[in-house]
């Protein structure tokens, strides 16, 4: 991967001139506490400048407005991305990656034509209403139901845990359309309007103060039939290719923050400590310093790996969960010594709506966020299982026997 990416040096340049002429220095100060409506208006304005230079959409194939960048390419925008500093497009996380994901496979033309150009404008944005409040890492056992009538599918059941719902113009929804089937073999997948009557919103607050989750409930919502995206039952399949679109690039704009953001913790514990010194100076700070740092090394080395096979064309395993595993602990030991480095200051809450990694500037904010990443994308429960039935090929633990049956 070393040679692809050192032949992109003229590549690295142009981006990082593009982002030190239009990335507005003083944002992050400007949004730390600001209205939400700010944040927002932040979000769109930040997409629009990124497209305009050519960078929004790197992943997206030329045909349908996107730059189509190769793998390489994509590699060395997002790590500049992250060491300028730049704000992460968190209200366009779904239009722009579990969209195309989704529609440029299993959509029809009309869908496409609809939905793809109307996202690069940024006047679309879209949320995600997978998971249910009994059926979130199993999400297999989703009870959401949509009855066939005539063109329309009737829609009654509630989501839970959508991100930026209450901004959203469309939302992906998993439905059970066959009651009768196998789990995985009755759900169907639908583009359904956020603006369609019965279609009911409410925040989820956070410990953060935050309420960027909401709850959807679904009552006799009507999806009209050419808003089904993929076979009518078949909606597993499809769901599986808007999963594995997350899973790409954005780790590796998550790791380089993450290194951006250990100089921080470094100018932080080489300040006078409240009882004079420097905290560095403390051993039980540069244990955890070089910790740290160490773990940060061998995040840095798995992502390389992975993204090489990525290059490769070499078919993943497992590897995506070790690393969803390593980078959300890692987050949270890293911004609980933010915490301790930042002392009274490091406690204080600020809710900021349009972060949530280690980049708001707020140490608890970060902090008491880092348990998300636990929890999102595959809990770190289920990522083990995966890693320990189909990386290292451990029997499941056998099911206690029916009262009856012996054994």
């Amino acid at each position: 991967m070393l040679d692809e990416l050192k032949a992109l040096e003229p590549f690295r340049a142009e981006v990082r001139a593009w982002l030190a002429a239009n990335l507005p220095a003083d944002w992050q100060q400007k949004m730390l506490g600001a209205p939400e409506e700010e944040h927002v208006a932040f979000q769109k304005a930040w997409f629009r400048a990124m497209m305009a230079g050519g960078y929004g959409a790197p992943h997206w194939p030329k045909e349908w407005g996107g730059s189509g960048f190769s793998f390489a390419q994509q590699i060395v925008l997002y790590e500049e991305i992250a060491r300028a500093g730049a704000p992460r497009l968190i209200l366009y996380f779904i239009a722009l990656h579990h969209v195309p994901g989704t529609l440029l496979e299993w959509g029809t033309q009309a869908q496409r034509e609809r939905h793809l150009p109307a996202v690069l404008t940024g006047n679309e944005i879209w949320c995600q209403g997978f998971s249910e409040p009994n059926a979130g890492s199993d999400l297999a056992s989703l009870r959401t139901r949509a009855e066939r009538h005539g063109d329309v599918f009737v829609v009654n059941g509630q989501k839970t845990w959508s991100s930026n719902a209450h901004h959203a113009d469309f939302c992906l929804l998993l439905a059970r359309t066959d009651p009768a089937a196998a789990k995985t073999r009755g759900i169907s997948y639908f583009i359904m309007d956020m603006k369609a009557p019965g279609v009911t919103l409410r925040p989820i607050k956070q410990m953060t103060g935050a309420s960027h989750f909401n709850e959807i409930f679904l009552d006799d919502v009507e999806i009209p039939a050419e808003n089904l995206i993929g076979p009518e039952h078949g909606g597993w399949a499809v769901a599986q290719s808007t999963l594995s679109s997350e899973r790409g690039l954005s780790v590796l704009e998550l790791t380089e923050r993450m290194r951006v953001g250990f100089r921080m913790l470094l100018e932080s514990a080489q300040a006078e400590g409240p009882a004079g010194g420097r905290l560095i100076d403390d051993d039980e700070i540069r244990r955890r310093l070089v910790d740290i740092y160490a773990r940060m090394q061998a995040l840095r080395l798995l992502v390389n790996e992975l993204l090489t096979q990525a290059m490769r064309g070499t078919k993943q395993g497992t590897e995506p969960s070790i690393i969803k595993i390593y980078y959300s602990e890692l987050l949270r030991d890293f911004t609980a010594l933010g915490v301790t480095l930042g002392g009274v200051a490091g406690q204080y809450l600020q809710p900021v709506l349009m972060g949530g990694a280690n980049e708001t500037g707020y140490w608890m904010q970060d902090y008491l966020y880092s348990w998300a990443w636990t929890i999102s994308g595959g809990s770190s429960e289920i990522q083990r299982n995966i890693v320990a039935e189909r990386g290292l090929k451990l029997p499941r633990e056998p099911q206690p026997a029916a009262a009856g049956q012996g054994g």
